[in-house]
């Protein structure tokens, strides 16, 4: 494969795996190809189909802490590393690279999960140091994938954000999170929670090839109708927006969400970190052949030239024209469609902590 194009390794697509195959790891020198996919003559083969693992993840401790302007969030927890879901365009790919591992088909095959997170998600909200403040589920990968459904480490996470009673801002693109909506509904009478749902296109065949192991769009939008139903303060992420391809469908993604019962919404520029950018750049060889040159050049111009920018403040948004139309874009159809107005904040007047007289009070 040494030397090979993006076409020729596009060749080699996986199906209903988000990456044409693993580059290599940016902090190793060698690059490792598994003898199974080099014919005689020490071309690539046919690729496998690899199944997806889980494995355990041994951390002792799970809140992650950021500075970032950008996100609205200071405090995170992450159940899982790598995701099933398996987005090409996902700018948590190179945090495998820490694990030893590929940003590219690894991300989605092996899996690490954090079984001990809710007993150490109770031994940090019980410290006597934590002040209580909103807690993302989960900023990096999602936390409703598929593996959820059976290990419900994110339902038991919640659990305790609920004996607690500290706020959770939820991100997720899958509709399990119906499953727990007596949690997310108990932890909305106190004003303790935000859920957005991350809507990037309502094209069914552009979804099946930018994120093949998630929910549909129209169970996105059902997962909306379903929250909002609830009581369930839920909202809109359109993210990414890609320039030229999934760009243009920003107002109808708006209006079909807030018809649904979105009460507020928000977007994110694509982000392509580091081996990001290859992938995504072999995936529109497959895909978009005859659009790639168009999409990556319109990417160039909202990130100075290159295909990523890493600085606080454009990193989400993006600079230049273009960056200001979409802008313009998102809010105008904001507020011609009535979402993100007037909300309360969070509250963390309701926390309350295991031996403390605020146990014996009613909320």
């Amino acid at each position: 494969m040494k030397g090979a194009s993006h076409e020729d390794r596009a060749k080699r697509w996986v199906h209903g795996r988000g990456s044409v195959r693993n580059p290599r790891n940016r902090f190793e020198g060698m690059e490792y190809l598994p003898l199974e996919e080099v014919d005689t003559e020490g071309q690539a083969s046919e690729p496998l189909r690899p199944r997806t693992v889980y494995l355990p993840d041994q951390s002792k401790s799970i809140l992650s802490y950021n500075d970032s302007p950008d996100v609205g969030f200071r405090v995170g927890v992450n159940p899982y590393r790598g995701c099933e879901h398996g987005c090409v365009y996902c700018y948590a790919r190179p945090f495998h690279e820490y694990l030893g591992y590929s940003a590219g088909l690894d991300f989605e095959t092996k899996i690490f999960y954090k079984a001990e997170a809710p007993e150490l998600l109770r031994r940090a909200l019980s410290a006597p140091s934590w002040k209580p403040e909103p807690i993302a589920l989960s900023g990096a990968t999602d936390c409703y994938q598929p593996i959820e459904r059976r290990l419900e480490i994110t339902r038991r996470c919640l659990e305790v954000l609920l004996y607690f009673r500290n706020p959770v801002v939820i991100i997720t693109k899958n509709r399990l999170v119906l499953r727990d909506v007596d949690l997310l509904s108990a932890l909305a009478e106190h004003n303790l929670v935000r859920v957005f749902i991350t809507v990037t296109t309502l094209d069914l065949a552009l979804n099946r090839a930018l994120e093949p192991r998630s929910s549909s769009p129209e169970q996105r939008v059902e997962t909306i109708r379903g929250l909002a139903a609830h009581g369930v303060p839920v909202g809109v992420l359109a993210a990414p927006i890609i320039p030229t391809l999934n760009e243009p469908e920003m107002p109808r993604i708006l209006e079909v969400c807030r018809e649904a019962g979105a009460q507020f919404a928000g977007y994110i520029v694509l982000r392509l970190p580091h081996g990001v950018a290859d992938l995504f750049t072999e995936w529109l060889s497959v895909h978009y052949p005859l659009r790639k040159e168009k999409i990556l050049n319109r990417i160039r111009s909202l990130r100075g030239g290159g295909l990523n920018c890493s600085e606080f403040g454009e990193r989400m948004r993006g600079s230049g024209l273009f960056a200001a139309e979409i802008e313009q874009m998102f809010r105008v159809w904001c507020r011609r469609l009535g979402l993100n107005g007037e909300m309360p904040p969070l509250s963390v007047n309701a926390f309350r902590r295991p031996g403390s007289d605020q146990l014996t009070l009613e909320f």
